[in-house]
């Protein structure tokens, strides 16, 4: 039995004014000119915690062979450019095609919120595109993000949709063994999936989308113990990616049986009223960080506070140089913080030039837009320098490599700063630790991630904070203006469901 794999992966921020260019994602994969599959993902992905980790993994268990195509993510940001979608999935289709006489399946590691120039549903386009070549019996298995924005025909056109269970994204390589283990099932004839999709009219914003946090944890609690049921053979929760403005951004479910379309139906309706039963207490609450500030002088304790400022999260397309927190903390005489990690290329190349103990005239951060803050202007402290490679430590992406670029720990006005040259959600400590930087040891610590850090910076914190910080990722309907969205609650306090 052989198996192909392979995907693209991006979460699309359509407010974001930066456009994704197929040099984002050459620069981002690190698998090598013009996506290399094969070996290149072999070397890059066993035994890590990733899609393609548990698909390696997963294909072993099962007794197949794997043939891995091309495995292509970008940063999020803004809208793909059509061009470079359209060069990956040449590319893809192309591989495809030369392997397909002996492939008895197709397991595709999409994101689920990419939007191209021409294609609000990218992962539709791409997964028709797909189904187009391999015909309508050859099995294909999608695994998407719990922040997939899943469409109808996405649903339809794949055999089974598996979606991540939690967020943190700390079950990736879980999820991709699972596929894996049941396109071969799916191969064998053993079971026969049969699959049902329910998209809500709700949307959601990420930091109660948290699966550590309530009401999320208890729900999906529920999503086990109905995977457990006889005849079911998996279940997905998709919290959807709210910063797209499409037609169908937001939460929606899916369960999968093995052949019995009444019970597959039956769950469906059960675990879409579940989660809208919990529309209410999915909304967040922020902070601002003049009141963390407060907070953390007056409940001193040995561990540090996290302000998490989500709106300026890499992760989720912002550009990842906002200065509101840091500019607060600077004219709060505050001592014993860290912001991480701050996008700079140029403050970081002009650290690197003048050497660690120089003192530097900067002028960091919000340079890519006008939405997160104005520049830092001021004398900096140059205390420590780094080529910026790492390897993630904590569970999430756990063993892959990645780079931050030549980086810099910088020192203004009192606060640490790391400043990178490559963009990065800080969700992973290691990435302050190679800037030279122990975050068990801060007062307090500004973390560019909205949800992310808490596999890792969690168990560190005495407390947690969601930033209350303008950007194109704040957790706040009232600072968008949707204009592609359907009619979905909270926008809409009329809307029903079912």
């Amino acid at each position: 039995m052989k198996i192909a794999s392979g995907g693209v992966q991006h979460e699309t921020n359509t407010f974001s004014d930066t456009p994704t260019t197929l040099a984002d994602f050459l620069q981002d994969s690190n698998c090598g000119p013009e996506l290399s599959g094969g070996e290149v993902i072999f070397d890059r992905f066993t035994g890590t915690g990733s899609i393609h980790g548990g698909y390696i993994a997963g294909a072993k268990e099962a007794g197949f062979e794997l043939v891995p195509l091309l495995c292509a993510r970008a940063q999020p940001s803004g809208i793909v450019e059509q061009d470079a979608f359209d060069t990956m999935l040449g590319w893809f289709l192309e591989r495809l095609e030369k392997v397909l006489p002996e492939i008895d399946g197709v397991l595709l590691d999409l994101h689920g919120a990419m939007v191209a120039a021409a294609h609000e549903d990218a992962e539709g386009a791409f997964i028709e595109a797909v189904r187009k070549l391999v015909g309508p019996d050859l099995p294909i298995i999608t695994t998407l993000d719990l922040h997939a924005n899943i469409t109808q025909k996405i649903a339809d056109l794949s055999d089974v949709v598996i979606g991540f269970d939690t967020y943190p994204h700390v079950d990736m390589h879980e999820r991709g063994a699972e596929a894996a283990r049941l396109m071969a099932r799916i191969v064998r004839s053993e079971v026969k999936p049969v699959q049902e999709f329910r998209q809500l009219p709700l949307v959601t914003m990420p930091p109660m989308q948290c699966t550590l946090r309530e009401p999320m944890q208890s729900l999906m609690s529920r999503v086990f113990a109905l995977e457990a049921e006889p005849g079911i053979l998996t279940a997905t929760v998709s919290m959807g990616f709210p910063f797209a403005d499409i037609h169908d951004a937001g939460v929606s479910i899916l369960v999968t049986t093995d052949g019995d379309a009444d019970l597959a139906s039956r769950k469906a309706d059960e675990l879409a009223g579940w989660l809208w039963d919990l529309r209410d207490d999915l909304q967040p609450q922020l902070t601002t960080i003049e009141e963390v500030i407060r907070f953390t002088n007056e409940n001193p304790s040995d561990k540090p506070v996290i302000f998490a400022d989500g709106s300026d999260n890499p992760g989720g397309g912002a550009p990842c140089d906002g200065t509101v927190a840091l500019r607060a903390l600077i004219d709060a005489g505050f001592k014993g913080a860290v912001v991480g990690v701050l996008n700079d290329p140029e403050t970081a190349a002009q650290a690197h030039t003048a050497g660690v103990g120089a003192t530097i005239p900067v002028r960091l951060g919000a340079k890519v837009d006008s939405l997160h803050g104005s520049p830092i202007e001021g004398a900096a402290y140059v205390k420590a320098l780094c080529d910026g490679h790492y390897r993630y430590g904590g569970q999430m992406f756990h063993g892959v490599e990645d780079q931050l670029g030549p980086t810099a720990t910088l020192v203004i006005g009192g606060v640490e700063v790391v400043v990178s040259s490559i963009r990065r959600q800080c969700f992973d400590t290691e990435l302050l630790r190679i800037a030279g930087i122990n975050p068990a040891t801060r007062r307090l610590i500004v973390l560019k991630s909205a949800v992310h850090f808490r596999a890792d910076f969690g168990p560190l914190a005495s407390a947690i904070f969601d930033a209350d910080t303008p950007g194109v990722h704040r957790p706040d309907f009232a600072a968008f203006d949707y204009r592609k969205l359907r009619s979905v609650y909270p926008l809409d306090q009329t809307v029903s469901f079912p």
